[in-house]
């Protein structure tokens, strides 16, 4: 018998590229609200799961992940940074929630766990400025005037590019980490390439959220055209609200739209 929760399936099943969940997950972000074409935005989310407002949230993570905490002492396997684009949408029957069409990742671990939960992973290169809990001027403390930076590259192409300066208020939850989130399962079958995906739309079941206090900031968010990346389609206005902190889930698997 091949065991194993994804491929490889082997006797067993440790070569699994993702074990099964709970997935737990640790990390620094810098999170930016903007604003951008209502109509552009429509073209990305799925009508049966709400409108489009032309708002939306970009999250700059670092990430640190583990199943059963063995991959703590073994960091290769539990670290990773992603970029996250997400759109706000109304919904018809509750409150705002939030669809992902985009998001880029550095780690095939993590790039596998989030297309089972409908985020949308490709590969991409994401930095961001880390903040330290020391007063130094390396360490960007979480404090007013401090200055912070976050890009994102998908093929030595630079996609987006974000400058934040903390204000030392209070800051809120932005994106995924104030409202639902949905997100698009879909696979092709080679048995019969001439037909499309079925698509499911679904939303991670998440436990055990936690997080610091967030810290207000103001923004700049730039979005650069590719041939081949659509991110600049959406029609960037400009950036409304920012924030930075720390936040930890835990993913148990996800449910139907």
């Amino acid at each position: 018998m091949l065991r194993g929760l994804t491929p490889p399936f082997t006797p067993r099943g440790a070569a699994s590229l993702v074990a099964p969940p709970p997935w737990h997950y640790a990390g620094w972000l810098l999170n930016v609200e903007f604003e951008c074409d209502r109509d552009r935005a429509a073209a990305f989310v799925p009508r049966e799961l709400g409108a489009a407002t032309g708002r939306g949230t970009v999250h700059f993570a670092d990430w640190q992940a583990t199943t059963d905490g063995s991959e703590l002492i073994d960091p290769i396997l539990s670290q990773y940074r992603e970029t996250i684009v997400l759109l706000e949408l109304a919904r018809p029957d509750g409150p705002a929630a939030n669809f992902c069409p985009l998001i880029y990742v550095d780690q095939d671990v993590s790039m596998l766990r989030g297309l089972l939960q409908g985020w949308p992973k490709k590969f991409g290169s994401t930095w961001l400025t880390r903040s330290l809990p020391l007063d130094h001027p390396a360490a960007a403390p979480l404090r007013a005037g401090t200055r912070l930076g976050a890009s994102l590259a998908v093929k030595d192409r630079r996609l987006v590019e974000a400058r934040l300066e903390l204000t030392g208020r209070e800051g809120a939850p932005l994106g995924f980490l104030a409202r639902p989130t949905y997100g698009t399962v879909g696979w092709a079958d080679l048995t019969a390439p001439e037909r499309p995906p079925e698509l499911r739309y679904v939303r991670p079941a998440v436990t055990g959220a936690v997080s610091t206090g967030w810290s207000e900031a103001r923004a700049e968010l730039t979005f650069l055209p590719d041939a081949r990346e659509e991110l600049s389609d959406l029609g960037l206005i400009g950036a409304t609200r920012a924030s930075a902190g720390y936040a930890g889930v835990t993913i148990t698997g996800a449910t139907p739209a």
